[in-house]
């Protein structure tokens, strides 16, 4: 067998030749099966903790310092008696001093204290009453501190047993290596628990100080388990283990915010997770409820009274309703209550700062005489209906940093009509120009003396513009007044191809259908401040229907102001799990700052994003 390299002069290592075996036999092992023994044998992860233990006590005994003399003081008290009489000559005055100077007698005072400690482990004495016909009893020691022992119990339903449920990665009982699910609890600090529920132990555990001995019986061991890789979630709703009763220990949960990135340290137990808070330094998991059975539990919820719901779904007639592609978007007014509508719709060119603003979203509110003519608003082939089949619960991730020549991420902008989603493009576009951009709306009215192909709009027939709904090429549509309205992918793209960041405003369904790894969206949510503020910033707005409709401009109402605060609960409620950033436009300045600030670290720092984003 080749030699190990080792320092110089001394054997290998046993741990070093432990790890080494298997290589060496490689070449001398004929049968698939004695390879795999061997390997399960050597890789033993117990085998392997006693090894190191060995080598721990091995190196201690060959290095430890030896003190020369354990009473120092007495020497130096002695020493100076001595040379009391003898005190003429000046270097025998100085060490006299010296020995009697209170610090150097504190000094002399520890050293013998740490010289006449004994520091050679010992290990604990056997319980009493061990039973010599019981098989594979171990006795474990751990040492406690503030810590949590990172394991959980349970009762055996067949045996009545006290059985180890799970061990929590990287908790103290994982890192110890001696406690392992499965195991049968017989006592902890001598005390039987075979007659105690799991309640009572955890409280002698909660109350144990200092050394905790358990003494178990080991379960039957699996093959090694395989070594997952690194797994991070983020967390589409909130949630807190305290008020989980369906949580095998409240103590083990882990609670977290939506939004929260968290790595998945173990999916063994398909109903309750083990992970840890991505950045802890806490090496400790803790449960949480797996993918699939808070995807039930959400299924299982029933509305209840008051629960704000999202609108309506209608189909167009114009095609069968079998058709996939006939779904319209409709907000329907419930007990004659009216609905403010969000639509792409003719406006006028503002060139105040020297370029055209194109494709601002208008928000116009429809009297009830023009709900029953306009029946048809904002649609997108991603459906609402849709939208809501989807549980949100948990979205694997990972970093993202855009390099340096790739295209912009596009930036999508969300909130209630009036809540100023405008005035933070418009203040974005004129800080640069160079830098945001965004879409030219497509119509099909015709194009008017003063407007210019693709500055205002891009004007397409009809027949055109049913065939590109037809063909799901559209971010979303509407039709007023008989001509139809809407924003393309192909508009989308050509600012993008311009090496710009694109700024969209859109209804929250939409974001489904531009959530991908071509666009990669960064969702910004502006949210409406409280109610007073409301009142006390839009004082003096108002709300511009369209340029044919200047005159019907008003001031904002307090039913509008409630349909501002309602709509955004809505949007939050039901999307707020695909929002990255919430912004509260509480003022204006103070809220196109944070804005610009959020989408510079888009633009320059590492975020965490979709998968699919990046293996596609």
């Amino acid at each position: 067998m080749p030699a190990l390299a080792t320092g110089a002069g001394h054997e290998p290592g046993l741990y070093a030749m432990l790890a080494a075996l298997p290589s060496q036999l490689q070449p001398h092992v004929s049968r698939p099966e004695d390879n795999t023994f061997l390997q399960g044998m050597f890789g033993e992860r117990g085998l392997h903790s006693l090894v190191k233990i060995h080598e721990r006590l091995q190196h201690y005994e060959e290095s430890k310092p030896v003190p020369v003399l354990e009473s120092a003081t007495v020497l130096a008290e002695e020493l100076s008696k001595h040379l009391e009489g003898k005190s003429e000559n000046g270097d025998i005055k100085e060490l006299v001093k010296l020995l009697g100077n209170p610090h150097m007698k504190s000094l002399l005072s520890v050293h013998d204290t740490v010289a006449q400690k004994r520091y050679d482990p010992e290990l604990p004495p056997l319980p009493e009453g061990v039973d010599d016909e019981e098989n594979s009893v171990k006795i474990i020691r751990l040492v406690k501190n503030k810590e949590p022992l990172g394991a959980t119990i349970k009762r055996d339903d067949a045996t009545g047993a006290i059985i180890v449920a799970r061990i929590m990665r990287g908790g103290a009982a994982d890192r110890s290596g001696l406690i392992h699910a499965g195991d049968e609890l017989k006592e902890v600090n001598g005390i039987p628990v075979e007659d105690k529920k799991p309640e009572e132990i955890i409280r002698i555990l909660a109350q144990s100080q200092g050394a905790i001995t358990f003494k178990v019986v080991p379960g039957v061991k699996d093959d090694a388990p395989i070594r997952e890789p690194k797994v991070f979630l983020r967390a589409l709703f909130d949630y807190d283990p305290s008020k989980d009763n369906a949580i095998p220990c409240k103590e083990a949960g882990l609670g977290f915010k939506k939004g929260s990135i968290l790595q998945i340290m173990s999916q063994e137990d398909a109903t309750w997770w083990q992970a840890k808070q991505e950045g802890d330094a806490n090496p400790r998991a803790g449960l949480i409820p797996s993918k699939q059975f808070q995807e039930r539990r959400f299924a299982l919820r029933q509305p209840t009274a008051g629960t704000m719901t999202l609108p309506v779904q209608r189909t167009l007639s114009r095609r069968p309703l079998h058709d996939p592609l006939a779904r319209s978007t409709e907000f329907v007014s419930l007990d004659d209550v009216e609905i403010v509508f969000a639509t792409e719709i003719e406006e006028e060119a503002d060139y105040s700062s020297g370029f055209h603003l194109a494709g601002f979203r208008r928000s116009f509110r429809l009297s009830r005489r023009d709900k029953k003519t306009n029946k048809s608003m904002y649609e997108s082939k991603k459906s609402q209906m849709y939208d809501m089949a989807d549980v949100p619960t948990y979205e694997e991730v990972t970093p993202y940093c855009r390099q340096s020549g790739a295209k912009h991420r596009l930036v999508v902008l969300v909130g209630p009509t009036g809540v100023g989603l405008n005035e933070l493009k418009r203040k974005l576009l004129i800080s640069d120009p160079q830098h945001f951009g965004v879409t030219i709306p497509h119509t099909s009215r015709p194009k008017r003396n003063q407007e210019t192909e693709g500055v205002e709009y891009h004007f397409i027939s009809k027949h055109l513009f049913e065939a590109d709904i037809h063909n799901n090429k559209l971010v979303e549509y509407g039709e007023y007044k008989g001509n139809y309205y809407g924003t393309s992918l192909d508009s989308v793209r050509s600012v993008l191809s311009k090496n710009k960041v694109c700024l969209l405003d859109v209804q929250p369904h939409t974001i489904k259908l531009l959530r991908n790894a071509e666009f990669k969206p960064f969702v910004v949510f502006v949210k409406p401040p409280r109610l007073d503020r409301l009142r006390e910033t839009r004082k003096n707005a108002k709300i511009i229907p369209s340029r044919d409709d200047k005159g019907s401009a008003k001031p904002f109402t307090e039913e509008d102001f409630q349909e501002m605060l309602n709509t955004a609960e809505m949007m939050e409620t039901q999307y707020g799990h695909l929002f990255e950033k919430v912004i509260v436009n509480d003022d204006l300045t103070a809220a196109f700052s944070e804005l610009q600030s959020a989408l510079k670290q888009v633009e320059t720092e590492t975020h965490w994003v979709p998968v699919s984003w990046t293996h596609s």
